[in-house]
């Protein structure tokens, strides 16, 4: 029990330690009243805190986002990886602080190559010289969470071995430790950020970058992305090598080629740019709307061009996953912008589930059609190659943004894979477009939709779903009833902003009370001043001059307070 104990002090010292780190960069950058609304100003030193106001010229010289991008990136790879996330969550951040957040790169030194070998040695139970022929010393990639080094395996194949940082698990744990401890504050003083689900937000930081250290989950992935790729002939997915396979260690095939935006690359290996774009995009387009798992993180460097023409993928960290659900009102939603069905639109952004309940669904669905209406309308009167898939995206996640939806994680995914393709896409062929590439596959999608086996699967679904509520109704009723007549139905009534106003009147109070005390030291040390008590300093009591001196502290620190509070 000792033992345990220890532990336990020892990981609270750590994270007291991470979170006076972290109060600290949000001080430097000018979000000290965020940090005194959420009860962590006790655990930056009192002279940091009176410097608060020399750092007011550095603060002004950034916008608030750029300044919370700043912080983010001192704080390291979690910090990052967590601004990486929010960056695809327009919806929830607003845009102004996803396309600031954009701009972080997830680029760090590497760590030495010793660490590296010392890993690997470790994980695969093996010294460096008995599982590889050759091992390049020096990483040809580094990250927040790895880095890759080259190597050639004893049977002669070229392979790249992924090894993690060295203590990122601890870090991310501590950090995610910290992140949860401190939602609840948030929630607490800030009533009005549970608009922005901050618990929702860690929890899917959380998921997403434990799944992307777990290298035995990126090799399942890769592994399922070969399965649905299985001949053809226009896009390679490399080998995961399973016998050098652990949870900080992984080794896959090699793939030599050129980044796909290499474009003086591209044509030195003879490869025609346009039919390079146009295998690309089908690769991604079949993983969304045929087989929904899609890979969701296609930067440059994660895509290759190799010698043959094929496209190469790398890197399974980051997957989407589209439910068969989503997928039908994926097809739903092509239907209804082909026949102008803007109230059917509207019914298939209510059956996501991303409209909130304190949300007026009348209003709702009158002022949300009329803007689809003015954002769609013009559509109708071009061609399908003249949509510019990235503008019509982001019009749609403004739209989103406007309405305070929030839209399914795995959509934004989507939302932004398919902008990064168009991106890529037009450097490769200026005249590509995202929209003409997704018409056979959205063609398909319908069709399969109103196939007859999916219409009886439907039917059957409905039924399922009507006898279930047939049966459960007045086994519901009863238990309804019985409640009702032992009285012990209750309502609960949640007074929005009560707790906010408690909290205020409470601060408010204790202010006026710290006040009085200050004012009675005041008058206490005034008439210790012009008494015969004790020593005396330039003619007055010094117990009365350190009163004073004591009192002017106090009233120092309430006024910096108040000022600091914003309410003067």
């Amino acid at each position: 029990m000792a033992i345990i104990r220890l532990l336990r002090f020892w990981n609270t010292y750590k994270n007291i330690k991470r979170i006076r780190q972290i109060a600290n960069v949000f001080l430097r950058h000018g979000f000290g009243q965020f940090i005194e609304q959420i009860n962590l100003q006790r655990f930056i030193p009192l002279r940091k805190r009176f410097r608060l106001f020399e750092s007011g010229n550095e603060v002004e010289r950034h916008t608030m986002p750029q300044r919370l991008r700043i912080a983010f990136s001192e704080l390291g790879p979690s910090f990052i990886k967590f601004a990486q996330i929010l960056s695809s969550r327009p919806d929830l951040i607003t845009a102004e602080y996803a396309d600031e957040f954009k701009k972080l790169q997830d680029k760090v030194p590497p760590f030495p190559s010793e660490s590296a070998r010392r890993i690997i040695e470790a994980e695969l139970g093996k010294p460096l010289d008995e599982l590889f022929d050759d091992f390049e010393e020096v990483p040809v990639a580094a990250a927040s969470i790895a880095q890759v080094h080259n190597a050639v395996l004893k049977t002669g194949e070229k392979v790249v071995v992924k090894i993690q940082r060295p203590g990122i698990r601890e870090v991310i744990e501590t950090d995610i430790a910290i992140l949860n401890a401190i939602v609840p504050h948030i929630l607490n003083f800030i009533p009005e950020s549970r608009y922005f689900n901050p618990q929702g937000i860690v929890n899917e930081f959380s998921r997403s970058v434990k799944k992307e250290i777990d290298f035995v989950a990126e090799a399942r992935n890769a592994t399922r992305f070969r399965k649905n790729f299985e001949g053809d002939d226009t896009v390679c997915i490399p080998v995961v090598y399973s016998e050098f396979l652990t949870g900080k260690v992984i080794v896959m095939e090699r793939l030599e080629g050129v980044r796909i935006d290499d474009i003086e690359g591209i044509d030195s290996l003879g490869v025609d740019r346009k039919e390079v774009a146009k295998r690309g995009v089908n690769a991604y387009f079949k993983m969304i709307f045929e087989d929904g798992f899609f890979h969701a993180d296609p930067h440059p460097g994660n895509i290759f061009v190799m010698k043959d023409g094929r496209i190469g993928l790398i890197d399974f960290g980051i997957v989407g996953w589209l439910t068969p659900e989503m997928m039908e009102n994926i097809a739903n939603a092509f239907l209804a912008l082909l026949n102008r069905n803007f109230d059917r639109l509207v019914d298939l952004y209510i059956d996501l589930g991303i409209v909130t309940d304190d949300v007026n669904m009348e209003t709702f669905r009158s002022e949300f059609k009329t803007d689809l209406i003015y954002l769609l309308e013009p559509l109708y009167d071009v061609t399908i190659s003249e949509i510019s898939f990235p503008e019509y995206l982001e019009a749609l996640t403004h739209l989103v943004v406007k309405h305070g939806l929030k839209l399914p994680s795995d959509l934004l995914l989507m939302d932004k894979t398919i902008l990064i393709l168009d991106n890529i896409g037009r450097q490769l062929d200026p005249k590509f477009n995202a929209a003409t590439a997704a018409e056979p596959y959205a063609a398909k999608l319908v069709k399969e939709r109103m196939s007859p086996e999916k219409v009886f699967d439907r039917a059957k679904n409905n039924m399922a779903e009507i006898s279930g509520i047939l049966v459960n109704t007045p086994m519901q009723l009863n238990r309804l009833l019985k409640k009702t007549l032992k009285d012990e139905l209750s309502f609960k009534i949640d007074p929005i902003g009560m707790d906010k106003l408690i909290r205020d009147i409470d601060r408010s109070s204790n202010r006026i009370a710290f006040s009085l005390i200050v004012a009675s030291i005041i008058v206490g040390s005034s008439l210790l001043a012009q008494s015969d008590i004790g020593d005396k300093l330039f003619g007055l009591s010094t117990i009365g001059l350190i009163g004073f001196v004591v009192a002017f502290m106090l009233g120092l620190r309430l006024l910096i307070s108040i000022i600091r509070s914003g309410r003067m």
